[in-house]
């Protein structure tokens, strides 16, 4: 072993316990990593920053945006109608939304097409009566395996592809995973049709409407009257100062409305207060600061909604700053300038006031505020939206545009006329053109923590192929699988992934598994494809964790999951993957 095969080894090694230890955000690692290459002079200078160049690393950036657009369109709504058609049949509830997903998924990012089929999945079944548990892990798990169908279904599938140029001098096309990806999902849409069954009954997801948040969804105006206690007070003083859960989420005065007003504005006699409250609540603050109830509307938008402001729904992830703190402590109209409506919480119901609620993973907050920020908003709070729930979403100008492009940039790379990135970065111009997203929302659709992630691994793992450590690690995994057949080591290639999977980012894993993978093949004299969808397969199949893909973290809270509960459904599933993938791998690939 060199010198430098033992200083590639021994940086990805830490890398890799870093990203377990899960101390420290998995960009920052991916940074330190090439910081680490580079002084020691495994990846040269004027080559650590190729990895931003990619074409890998330009398209995922696209497709972000894209499916940002598609999921902001409001063509998904049209799901509903087709799901109303199937309310007596449990199985053909799951099968519907479990197929639909995938086919969604395989043309826009995987969590994109979850995130978009989540409201829609609670709306029906709060309407049919049913648990949301029994139908939230099942959509999670039909959005990975929708990433095994065409090239742009998930990331890591962008990463093959180029690993497979660096060995072969060809990328893969689009639809060259679908012949074994096609099939996995038939058996794996069969399987979730009926294995919801396996989940335990007694987790409770969101409950009804009533229930469901920590205040109920309720808009009253009120009028602010000449002999108010109210006047010259300003909005916090009232909002802490009132028993109950109340938001003062908009403000009329003298014909102008301000929504998310200040909580520094005082109010003044002939003010029209837009309250968010329940009804016991309300009354109580009309009686104490004598105001005249004006009018008020059942959960009508309309009413704390506008063109620039709006509510957002999501998931409080892992790592957000909220974990842990109240919305007293994190100030949010002060330093985000936005309202937090309601609260659900995943592991208990709450008995305090909500501005005294402590935070935890897997919670589900809706937030007012402005519609161009609220994308960047819930970035730096660590949360992920579930769906903004606005009057502009769905206008009828833009609800078929942007599934449009997306089909264009499809087609252009299919029939090669131009490459994928460039037709997808073309999409995302005709999108900024057509103006169907802002250039701030376009921005911050794009996840920078995973460009920063693949832009600063690709040199680190290049050097694992140009040191010879790859090979290395080839040539002694072969030595042991020498009597083995195609079958056995492609076996042991899918599930060490998938077991490697939980652990680290779905991309590193394929940045640290397929280049040792592709010289394994090379050293029993086989097609490296194999081996490299063996590697693709098992990182998109992450189903025994929680916390390992995105899509199983969004549904946790809303599904009321246990940690335990994924292996339950999951691991019969990672079961028929395998012994279904490996020989459709084989007969398409070898």
């Amino acid at each position: 072993m060199t010198t430098d095969q033992m200083l590639t080894f021994g940086i990805i090694a830490i890398t890799v316990a870093l990203f377990i230890w899960n101390k420290w955000r998995f960009d920052i690692v991916a940074l330190g990593s090439l910081f680490a290459a580079v002084i020691v002079g495994i990846v040269p200078a004027d080559k650590a920053f190729t990895g931003f160049a990619d074409p890998v690393v330009v398209t995922v950036a696209c497709i972000l945006v894209i499916s940002t657009a598609i999921s902001r369109s409001g063509f998904i709504d049209l799901a509903l109608r087709i799901m109303s058609r199937f309310e007596k049949s449990a199985d053909l509830q799951v099968f519907v939304l479990c197929f639909m997903i995938m086919c969604v998924g395989a043309f826009m990012n995987n969590i994109g097409a979850l995130a978009i089929f989540l409201p829609i999945a609670m709306s029906f079944a709060r309407k049919i009566g049913r648990n949301p548990s029994e139908l939230l892990m099942p959509m999670a798990f039909a959005s990975l395996l929708s990433g095994l169908l065409t090239l742009i279904g998930t990331p890591p599938n962008l990463v093959i592809s180029t690993i497979r140029k660096d060995f072969v001098g060809e990328p893969y096309a689009m639809f060259d995973f679908t012949p074994v990806g096609i099939g996995i999902c038939a058996i794996g849409l069969l399987y979730l049709t009926f294995s919801w069954r396996l989940l335990p009954k007694d987790r409770r997801g969101q409950p009804l409407p009533e229930e469901r948040f920590s205040i109920e969804d309720y808009v009253s105006e009120v009028t602010v009257q000449e002999d108010s206690s109210f006047i010259g007070k300003t909005i916090r003083e009232i909002e802490q100062t009132i028993e109950g859960d109340v938001y003062i989420v908009g403000l009329l005065r003298s014909g102008y409305r301000t929504l998310v007003p200040s909580g520094r504005l005082k109010i003044r006699a002939g003010d029209v207060l837009v309250l968010k409250t329940d009804p016991v609540t309300l009354k109580g603050i009309v009686d104490a600061g004598k105001l005249a109830l004006t009018g008020s509307k059942e959960t009508e938008e309309v009413s704390i909604t506008s063109d620039d402001v709006g509510i957002a729904e999501a998931v409080i992830m892992a790592g957000s700053e909220l974990i842990g703190s109240t919305p007293r402590e994190m100030q949010l109209r002060k330093r985000f300038a936005v309202n937090l409506l309601a609260v659900r919480q995943s592991n208990a119901r709450r008995q305090t006031r909500l501005h005294n609620v402590r935070f935890e993973e897997g919670d589900v907050i809706v937030l007012q505020g402005s519609l161009d920020s609220m994308t960047e908003t819930l970035g730096e709070l660590g949360c992920l939206p579930l769906a903004e729930r606005n009057l502009q979403l769905g206008r009828p100008k833009v609800l078929f545009m942007p599934a449009l492009i997306m089909a264009v940039a499809v087609g252009l790379s299919v029939f090669d006329i131009l490459p994928l990135s460039i037709a997808f970065l073309g999409g995302v111009i005709l999108i900024a053109l057509l103006r169907i997203m802002r250039p701030n929302e376009i921005y911050s659709s794009i996840d920078i923590s995973i460009i920063i992630l693949l832009g600063a691994l690709i040199p680190v793992t290049q050097a694992m192929q140009t040191t010879g450590g790859a090979e290395l690690i080839a040539n002694a995994i072969s030595s042991l699988t020498g009597g083995m057949s195609l079958y056995g080591v492609l076996t042991i290639v899918m599930i060490a992934t998938m077991l490697v999977t939980p652990f680290l980012n779905n991309a590193a894993t394929v940045l640290l598994m397929a280049p040792i993978a592709a010289n394994m093949a090379q050293n029993m004299n086989v097609d490296i494809d194999a081996f490299l969808m063996a590697v693709a397969i098992g990182a998109s199949c992450d189903f025994l964790t929680p916390v390992g893909h995105q899509s199983n973290t969004l549904v946790m809270g809303p599904g009321g999951y246990k940690f335990t509960d994924y292996w339950r459904l999951g691991l019969p599933l990672s079961i028929l993957v395998v012994v279904l993938g490996v020989p459709t791998i084989i007969w398409v690939w070898s």
